[in-house]
C-alpha cells in the first residue's frame, strides 16, 4: 500500500465498519491516525496491518481484552510465545465448552421435536416446554 488511506478506504480494505474503526480508536486498540489539512483521519500501512490483526482475532472469537493482550505480545517479538499459547488454549477451551453446551441444547430440542404430536398447538410439547411454570 502506498500513501494514506481515508477511514472509508481502510474500512473497505479490512471489511470493518467505519463505526467499529472509530470504536477501536476510542478504546485504544487502534492508534489515533494523523489528520489531513481538512481534518480527515489518514491511516497508513501500520494501521492497516494492526486493524487486519484485530479483525482476524475478532473473527476467531477472541474478546477485546484478549485482542489487546495479544497485540501487546505481538509488539514484543523477542518474548517467548508461551503467553500467546496460554491465551489461545484458554480460548479454545471456552469454545469446546460452548460446543458441548450447544450439543446438549440440540439434543434437548431434538427430544422436544420427537415428542411433538403434530396435532394442535394446544397439544404441542414444544410450546409446553417453553411456557413458564409459575
Amino acid at each position: 500500500m502506498s500513501g494514506q488511506l481515508t477511514i472509508g478506504k481502510l474500512a473497505g480494505a479490512t471489511g470493518t465498519k467505519v463505526e467499529t474503526i472509530r470504536y477501536y480508536e476510542q478504546i485504544g486498540l487502534l492508534p489515533a491516525p494523523a489528520r489531513s489539512a481538512a481534518n480527515y483521519r489518514t491511516y497508513d500501512a501500520a494501521h492497516l496491518r494492526r486493524l487486519s490483526f484485530i479483525r482476524r482475532a475478532r473473527d476467531l472469537g477472541f474478546s477485546i481484552d484478549q485482542v489487546r493482550e495479544l497485540m501487546g505480545l505481538a509488539d514484543r517479538r523477542d518474548q517467548s510465545c508461551m503467553a500467546v499459547d496460554v491465551i489461545a488454549n484458554q480460548h479454545r477451551d471456552a469454545i469446546t465448552r460452548k460446543i458441548a453446551d450447544l450439543t446438549a441444547l440440540a439434543s434437548e430440542l431434538d427430544a422436544l421435536i420427537d415428542s411433538c404430536s403434530r396435532n394442535t398447538v394446544a397439544d404441542c410439547r414444544i410450546i409446553e416446554a417453553l411456557a413458564p411454570s409459575v
